[in-house]
Order: structure tokens, then C-alpha cells, then sequence
């Protein structure tokens, strides 16, 4: 097991513009931010159902209204109206089924046993992180996954599930929206349904389809917890992936019925603005949504110790927000990371200069972002699925890739006018950039592979998947990797998978057995940074002082950590990167050298000895080696 931190999770909470119901035995009270007075409705059950009770609510200040309710009424539901329709409020902490209704609950009485010293696991340096990123469905629901619990928050309270991911050596699951959201039918969860999830009605509660039991309140609360607990056990932290930048719809939307026209960006002519790509996006800006985004981050790392936090079209976002968050979440926890796409998906309403995009990273210390530089340099353009690069033996994109390499930061020997997308370095620090070749979007590796390579074979497919990943992982950036593709996992070809059937999006656990030489590749690289800080410097001046590129051919990248980098024990490391066909020589600095990586092979303890001077690098492979 990881070494465990001395932080428990045992912190004060800010203050709370959105406790919009607070229990107790004697009494519960209601209280709502909303423009106009409204009621409350007390129900008997989450869905359907008598109706007990109606009251009135009270003017408590300047846009809040509040109401108490004397009695014990655990175990009941309740809704806001203030003339728009019913709502559950915008920051129910529990909800039933569909989460159309708020629950009221002991929050206490959803802890798992020892709960209260769960701790997190260590990490000394962003650069430390090794991301996981996959979804409940995805990683279990296929039967040769062996899992009980497919499909839900409990399938990472097992063993099996939990000992892949510590055999593969990665410390941090970065698990798909797991909040409510609207696209799964909780009332039907025996018939076949698949969302990413990426629809939000409630923000702050789990949601009832990853849940044994949808219909209870407290279930769904205790098992996620669990589940972040095993994780936690394991040494392996939990980041959330969170979309505040849009909802499911907007008129329908809990901000719109709370506070009509308030959470959202208009145009000039009045329409909603769609910087989300999803027909509304939300109003960072605003100082309730802000208050919103804060208080929220806090509550998932309060009440359920979440360690990270992936943000959504983080450039529909703007940057005081961002760094408000950053600032907050620094005040429980400096080693909580957060990072997030630096794009919208669409024009937002506000000034790009203000948002949380790209280009303006430099504006958010503590803040990173996937690096699509990274990403197209390797596989091709996101806008063409049958254009390769790199990894097709095209030439063009060797200043891309050298940029990822450094971590997105300003190096003396990359050429920032010859980067595809940016022509000035984004990174202040290597922990600000997210190094990857595929996530949930998109093709998966593999399947970008097939059609960005034609007629390539099995054997070729395996290289090159293999080569992708070592220059991901052995970048300065923070690595990130999609589930599965330490399996040779495909999705049918298909580009955007987020609806598609579990046919589609499962993982097929047979293929370990079929391809172990790939996660055993896969489980070796994780290893290799692991074990070599020279690989994860973290710092731009080190990286600017100790890693040095080499002149090599075209479609080649080679680089040398030198002089026992990060107080690396190995005093010199070189790793030679062949995107070309056919086998390639190149100049390395003259020495005697132990060959730790050769065409689809990592053994730190040698696979050979190397006199320096000229060598040849396999085909579409890599070549890693050190001296002492």
C-alpha cells in the first residue's frame, strides 16, 4: 500500500450560501437564494407519491427565504417552488430516484465504517500523479471483467477490480461525471442504458444509476463513499470529473426554476449563449454561480474526500473563478490537482481574455490542461480521424511532440513557431500540462491507430500503440491514460461513443490474456517513471537545465536527461522515439550504456549493453537507455 497522508478529512466548511436543508431530529429548515418568495413541499416518497405538506417560506434577507419544519422528517422528500416549477434546489446533498426531489437524511448515518480516518494518499509533486481515466460501465459491465457489482460505484470495492489497477502501477482513477445526471432512466436500470454523463440535473449527489438501489437516498451516498475508501486503502487517489459549464437543459434546469435568467450567459439578442456546445452554458462570472462552483468543489472534498477535480470545458470558465477555486481548495489541501480542458466548445458570452482557456494558463498557477498539441502530434488532427502524424510515419510534427516532451513550458530548443497549435509556450511548469494520446472523447487508441494506419497488423498496431504511451509517460508533463488501453481495447470504430451500448464501450477482459506483452509493456513504463525522477522533474528550470534534445532524422525525437537529473541514480538516460517504418541510426553521446527499453520490451534491470557513438532504433519503437 501507498504511504498514507497525515491529512484527515475533518474540515471546517466555508460558509454555506447553498445548506438548503438542514436536518435534525426536532426539526428541519429549509432555505433557498431565489429572487421571489416560495414554498416548500414535503412528499413521502422520491418519486410519485402523497404530498404531506406545504409551507410557506419566509423572507430571511436580501433574495433568501427560509422555512422550519418542527418534527422528525427523516426519511422524507421535499421540493422549492417559487412559481416556475418544483425543483429539489440547486445544491440538494441527496435526492431519490431521477433526482427530481430532494431527500432529507442524516448525512451521518451514509459514512462506512472508519470513514472518519480514511486518509489521503500521498503525493509529494503533481508530477508524481499517473491518471486513470475511465467510467463504471466501461471497466465492469462486460462478464469477463469477473466483477459482482458491474456497473456501479461498488465494483472498485473489489478485489479483483482494485488489484488491476494497483498491478498496472497507475495512483489516481479519474472516474466520468458521477453526479446526477439526466440521460439514464433510474427507474429502469434492468433494461440496457449508456451515458458519459456529462448531462447534469444535480451536482452535488451521486448518481442513482451507479447505485444498488436508486430508490435510496442514503444507498447511493454510501456506497460511492466506500468506494473512495477501498480506493484510498489502495493507495490510489479518486478525481471527479465535473461539469459545471452547462446543464441538461436550461429551462427545465434547477437554476432556471431557483433563479430564473441568472445562472446562464445571453447574447446580445437574448438567447442563450452555447460556449458548451450543449445549448447553454453557465455564468462563472456571476457571484452566485462562483459561490456555487467553490462551495461545491469543497463539498465533494469535504464530505466525500475526493482528490481532484477534472473540469469540463474548463475555457467556458473564467479565470478569477478558476483561480478562486484553486485558492479555496489550496486552503484544505495544496496536493489536490485540478485540471481540465482549456477549450469551449463553442463563442461564449464573455471576453476570451477572461476565460480559463489554453492559452491563458499562465493566469492560473496550480492549474493544468491536456495538451491536444501532444496529443495531434502523435495520433493526427481531432478533425480527421484518417489523417495520422507522428505515429503514421509522418514527418511535420516533431516540434509538437518535443513540446509535450518538456511539459508544455518554454525550452531553449523547441521551436515554438513550428508547434502545431500554439506559437508561444502555455505552461509556467511542467505540472500544468496533462501529456496524453486518448481519453473518452474521441477514438480510442487502437481504433485511431486502424484508421490512421491502414492495413497495419496486429503486431504493428501493439508498436505503436506501445511507442505512444512511452512518450506520454516519459514526458515531463503528468501522464493521463484511458482505461483500457493497457488491454488493446477498441470501441468499434466508433469516434464519439457516448450513448453507445456496452458492446461498444466494455472492456473485454479476455484480451489480457490475449495481448499480455502490451500491459505488461504498460505496467513496466508506469514503473519506469516511477522509479526515475529524472522523468518527472517538476520544475521548468530543471527541465530546462537537464533535458536536452539530440539531432536526429526526420520523424525521430531523442532527448537526454543528464547529470543525474532529479537526483536520479542513473546519471545520463536517453529515450529515442522512431515514428518511420523502417529502423533508423542516430548519435548518441560516446559512453557504455545498459539498454533498459528495445522494440516493445522495458526490463530496468538490462536488455543489453550499448557503446554510445552511432545506434540503431527498432521501427516504430523506442529506445531507452542510461549510464552510470
Amino acid at each position: 500500500m501507498a504511504a498514507l497522508s497525515a491529512i484527515m478529512f475533518q474540515f471546517a466548511q466555508a460558509q454555506d450560501v447553498f445548506n438548503e436543508m438542514s436536518y435534525s431530529p426536532g426539526q428541519t429548515v429549509f432555505s433557498l437564494n431565489a429572487p421571489v418568495k416560495g414554498v416548500v413541499r414535503i412528499y413521502d416518497s422520491g418519486i410519485a407519491g402523497k404530498l404531506l405538506k406545504t409551507v410557506k417560506m419566509r423572507q430571511d434577507g436580501a433574495d433568501k427565504w427560509t422555512a422550519t419544519v418542527k418534527g422528525d422528517l427523516k426519511g422524507k422528500f421535499y421540493t422549492f417552488d417559487i412559481g416556475k416549477g418544483e425543483t429539489p434546489g440547486v445544491f440538494a446533498k441527496a435526492v431519490g430516484v431521477n433526482g427530481s426531489r430532494g431527500a432529507i437524511i442524516d448525512m451521518s448515518q451514509t459514512n462506512p465504517d472508519h470513514w472518519t480516518t480514511d486518509l489521503r494518499p500521498v503525493i509529494k509533486s503533481p508530477a508524481d500523479l499517473l491518471i486513470y481515466e475511465m467510467h463504471w460501465r466501461d471497466y465492469s459491465v462486460d462478464e469477463s471483467s469477473g466483477i459482482v457489482n458491474k456497473g456501479k460505484f461498488l465494483s472498485l470495492t473489489e478485489p479483483k477490480a482494485i488489484q488491476h489497477l494497483k498491478d498496472l502501477g497507475i495512483n489516481a482513477v479519474h472516474i466520468l461525471p458521477s453526479f446526477d445526471y439526466a440521460s439514464v432512466d433510474e427507474t429502469r436500470l434492468d433494461s440496457a442504458q449508456y451515458n458519459w454523463g456529462y448531462d447534469p440535473v444535480n451536482f452535488n449527489v451521486p448518481d442513482g444509476g451507479y447505485s444498488t438501489d436508486p430508490y435510496s437516498p442514503v444507498k447511493r451516498i454510501n456506497e460511492f463513499k466506500r468506494m473512495v475508501q477501498a480506493l484510498h486503502n489502495a493507495g490510489i487517489r479518486v478525481i471527479l470529473d465535473v461539469v459545471y459549464n452547462h446543464t441538461f437543459d436550461l429551462k427545465n434546469s434547477n437554476f432556471e426554476k431557483t433563479y430564473p435568467g441568472y445562472y446562464y450567459r445571453y447574447n446580445a439578442d437574448g438567447t442563450p449563449s452555447n460556449g458548451s456546445g450543449c445549448g447553454n452554458e453557465t455564468a462563472s462570472e456571476k457571484p452566485l454561480m462562483r459561490s456555487f462552483m467553490l462551495q461545491s468543489v469543497k463539498y465533494w472534498i469535504n464530505e466525500y474526500h475526493i482528490d481532484g477535480f477534472r473540469f469540463d470545458l474548463m475555457g467556458v470558465h473564467d479565470i478569477e473563478t478558476m483561480n478562486d477555486i484553486r485558492a479555496g481548495v489550496n486552503s484544505i489541501d495544496p496536493t489536490i490537482f485540478i485540471y481540465g480542458e482549456g477549450w469551449s466548445a463553442g463563442s461564449c458570452a464573455y471576453p476570451v481574455e477572461k476565460l480559463a482557456v489554453k492559452a491563458n494558463i499562465p493566469q492560473m498557477p496550480g492549474v493544468a490542461a491536456f495538451s491536444d498539441d501532444m496529443r495531434d502530434a502523435l495520433r493526427g488532427p481531432f478533425n480527421d480521424d484518417h489523417k495520422g502524424a507522428f505515429l503514421a510515419g509522418i514527418s511535420g510534427e516533431e516540434e509538437s511532440l518535443k513540446y509535450g516532451i518538456v511539459g508544455g513550458i518554454m525550452h531553449p530548443q523547441v521551436d515554438m513557431q513550428k508547434v502545431n497549435y500554439d506559437k508561444k509556450p502555455w505552461a509556467l511548469q511542467p505540472t500544468q500540462q496533462i501529456s496524453y494520446v486518448s481519453c473518452h472523447d474521441d477514438m480510442c487508441l487502437v481504433d485511431r491507430l486502424k484508421s490512421s494506419v491502414p492495413n497495419a497488423d496486429t503486431d504493428q498496431i501493439i508498436r505503436l500503440d506501445e511507442l505512444a504511451q512511452t512518450a506520454v509517460f516519459l514526458s515531463q508533463g503528468v501522464p493521463f491514460m484511458l482505461c483500457g488501453e493497457e488491454m488493446l481495447r477498441d470501441k468499434k470504430g466508433v469516434h464519439n461513443s457516448f450513448s453507445s451500448p456496452d458492446s461498444v464501450n466494455c472492456l473485454n477482459w479476455n484480451n489480457m490474456k490475449k495481448y499480455p506483452q502490451v500491459f505488461q509493456y504498460y505496467k513496466n513504463l508506469i514503473q519506469l517513471r516511477k522509479n526515475h525522477p529524472a522523468f518527472r522533474l517538476g520544475d521548468a528550470d530543471l527541465v530546462r537545465e537537464k533535458l536536452q534534445f539530440l539531432p536526429v532524422q526526420s520523424c525521430m525525437v531523442g532527448f537526454i536527461l543528464k547529470d543525474n537529473a532529479g537526483g536520479d541514480e542513473w546519471k545520463n538516460i536517453i529515450v529515442l522515439l522512431n515514428g518511420n517504418n523502417s529502423p533508423c541510426d542516430i548519435d548518441v553521446p560516446k559512453g557504455d550504456y545498459t539498454v533498459v527499453g528495445c522494440d516493445g520490451v522495458i526490463n530496468e534491470k538490462g536488455l543489453g549493453q550499448l557503446a554510445g557513438g552511432k545506434v540503431t532504433v527498432d521501427a516504430q519503437s523506442a529506445l531507452i537507455m542510461y549510464n552510470k
